[in-house]
């Protein structure tokens, strides 16, 4: 059993900033416009399909440099988290960070389709463009996660987190509906040309437009953590040196912050295969048409979106490892029962049971590591969650593929299950001071 004494954390108890909390809130808002149409629902599949000579060849491409971004994530993410704690520019750095996303994402505007005299350039262009998005999100999420710090106090940080984890799904439910009627269907409400998919490049620059105008809030109000007394300049070979002692320092003396996020690396890589292989799974073993499969992930977006801010609340009463708990507990005994047969009706009822506490697992994972930051240490933390969390995104993939492969395209669900529970295994023995409800009212006295 891992248990770590209270250190001087940088969560205290401070005055609500309510204009920064919104303008926080905000930005997961305008940001999931990437993650869910960019990424996952509408344009990564133009580009595996329709920009490609074969949608086996996009998807080699696609997934080739999504794997490259993740190692760049996992490279740059502790060193710049590291700099930022030195420079303590958590606000600039989050805006140059979305604005390279937004660059990005426009620019995919010039992903033309497929065609036998344009060769490949168009599709490695595409799955470029989406990747170096990838590394760019993935990088201002270190700092916006570290301004949670900055907005809440002990007793209102789950319900903070939940709102904005919740704004962020209801946020892609909004997206892929404008995506979908605006754009897609029938040609789309706004009449944009068809001609080598002019309708669905043009997502990406709506996309664009959407995160730019909800993050401007926060590079405008977001908090910015005070400067530190600079005594040397920032180097980089010496950065990643003082993480390699930060880690050697966390097993020797922060072993309950090293457990935790080892544990949630892994059951975070459950997670984001819960949405990332429910509509194939859906599709392979439950019989659901591709209609189906659109309906299925509004309401799952929805009902995650829910959970969050319903779990929040439960966050600040009884702390996050409650909430962690049970939602993990719940999601692997309906994985399971999901297992057992092929029924659609049954896919519908587990299957947004298991999504309506995606949210909550994320949203109070994030507010338990900022419980427990070290002071000082927000940024480079939140850059190691970022890359531990990368170097177990192999686990679900891999056992989804081992037990597709040994005994069919259904029984790939208990890969995410099995992940889920080794997870969750993995976090029960965790034993932290200063997030539970006992110590709350003391965090709240400091």
């Amino acid at each position: 059993m891992s248990t770590q004494p209270a250190p001087e954390v940088a969560l205290k108890e401070r005055p609500a900033d309510r204009r920064a909390i919104v303008s926080w809130c905000l930005w997961d808002f305008g940001s999931n416009a990437y993650n869910t149409v960019m990424l996952s629902f509408v344009f990564s599949v133009y580009v595996t399909s329709a920009a490609a000579p074969t949608p086996e060849r996009g998807q080699e491409v696609f997934s080739l440099l999504q794997t490259i971004a993740g190692f760049g994530v996992a490279i740059l993410a502790p060193m710049l988290g590291a700099w930022g704690d030195q420079v303590r520019k958590r606000r600039r750095m989050l805006t140059m960070a979305t604005v390279m996303v937004v660059v990005l994402m426009a620019a995919c505007w010039f992903v033309l389709p497929f065609e036998p005299g344009r060769g490949e350039q168009y599709l490695f262009l595409g799955a470029a463009l989406i990747a170096g998005a990838n590394v760019f999100q993935q990088i201002a999420e270190i700092f916006y996660n570290a301004m949670l710090i900055d907005i809440s106090n002990p007793r209102t940080i789950g319900r903070i987190s939940g709102v904005a984890w919740g704004l962020g799904y209801f946020a892609g439910v909004l997206c892929l509906l404008v995506a979908l009627f605006g754009f897609v269907l029938d040609g789309g409400m706004f009449g944009i040309p068809t001609f080598e998919s002019q309708n669905i490049r043009a997502i990406a620059l709506f996309m664009a437009a959407w995160l730019l105008v909800w993050s401007i809030p926060v590079m405008l109000f977001g908090p910015e953590a005070s400067p530190r007394e600079q005594t040397e300049r920032f180097n980089v070979f010496r950065a990643y040196r003082d993480i390699v002692r930060r880690l050697v320092h966390m097993w020797r003396s922060e072993r309950g912050l090293l457990h935790f996020l080892i544990a949630s690396a892994v059951y975070r890589d459950g997670l984001a295969a819960v949405f990332a292989f429910a509509g194939v799974i859906a599709t392979s073993s439950y019989g659901f048409a591709s209609e189906e499969v659109i309906y299925f992930g509004l309401a799952a977006n929805f009902l995650a979106a829910v959970g969050a801010w319903l779990f929040g609340l439960v966050d600040d009463r009884f702390g996050p490892r409650p909430v962690i708990l049970i939602a993990l507990s719940t999601m692997v005994v309906l994985g399971v029962i999901l297992v057992s047969t092929p029924s659609k009706m049954l896919f519908w009822i587990c299957g947004l049971g298991i999504a309506s506490l995606v949210g909550a697992v994320q949203s109070s994972s994030r507010t338990l590591l900022a419980r427990i930051t070290p002071v000082g240490l927000e940024n480079e933390t939140f850059g190691l969650y970022a890359t531990i969390g990368r170097a177990a995104s192999f686990i679900a993939p891999f056992l989804l593929f081992v037990f597709t492969a040994l005994m069919g395209a259904r029984f790939g669900l208990l890969g995410i299950v099995l992940t889920l529970a080794l997870g969750l295994a993995l976090f029960i023995p965790l034993r932290i001071a200063g997030v539970t409800h006992g110590h709350r009212q003391a965090m709240a006295q400091r």
